[in-house]
């Protein structure tokens, strides 16, 4: 059961103005559809959405940064905090696990920053049921099974034997798609980013969001009185 205090956020607290309230924004897809490169663009082109950083139990690789691309920590610590309900969402992929600590989230959401997640299905799912309005969730789609395998293969850095495994994989979470509320097809990188830019901007105003909007409709009101008033 989602916790109350973190996820029923109070619709106006009274101060003058309009302030929105974050949100946090899933891109999911199968390896290989183009995630990384649309999240990589939101980032750099939206100075108001941050990548929410995962804890994880991998090593780190060359050229990672610690607090940046991941937090990098050992099977007993992340055990810990699983035990001590530290996240948000949580999973074993590929021999290692990872999650989302709660803590960093909630406290920017309040503050009107927004979040952008690469998390696949099982994470969405989790995050879904503990903050289903706060949550956006995009799949993105090849256009087909044989450019997505093209584009694995063009990548150079994985053997048959791993791409055959990354397939199988693609198909499990391609089956998932329906769990999302938006679904966008990547045949062009450039308008399959427009598309999700446009899908972030038309939630950012969704009327639920704007947690300043009663008291500013109010002020409007009283300060425009209607005629013969």
């Amino acid at each position: 059961m989602a916790d109350q205090s973190e996820e029923n956020w109070p619709e106006d607290d009274g101060a003058p103005g309009l302030k929105r309230r974050g949100l946090m924004f899933i891109l999911s897809s199968p390896s290989g559809a183009g995630k990384t490169t649309i999240a990589r663009k939101l980032l750099a082109s939206d100075p108001e959405i941050f990548l929410s950083v995962s804890a994880t139990t991998r090593p780190m690789r060359p050229g990672e940064v610690e607090g940046k691309d991941y937090h990098f920590v050992d099977k007993p610590t992340f055990d810990t905090m699983v035990e001590e309900h530290a996240f948000l969402e949580w999973a074993h992929v590929f021999g290692h696990s990872y999650g989302t600590p709660k803590a960093q989230i909630w406290n920017g959401m309040k503050d009107g920053r927004d979040f952008l997640f690469d998390i696949d299905w099982q994470g969405t799912q989790q995050l879904n049921q503990r903050a289903h309005e706060d949550v956006v969730p995009v799949f993105i789609l090849p256009p087909s099974i044989d450019e997505l395998r093209r584009r694995l293969i063009a990548r150079g850095t994985d053997d048959t034997k791993v791409i055959d495994a990354r397939m199988e994989r693609a198909r499990a979470e391609i089956s998932h798609w329906s769990e999302y509320r938006y679904v966008v097809v990547n045949d062009d990188v450039d308008r399959c980013f427009e598309q999700v830019r446009e899908i972030l901007q038309a939630e950012r105003m969704r009327r639920e969001r704007q947690t300043g909007l009663v008291s500013f409709v109010r002020e409007l009101l009283d300060n425009n009185p209607p005629p013969g008033a």
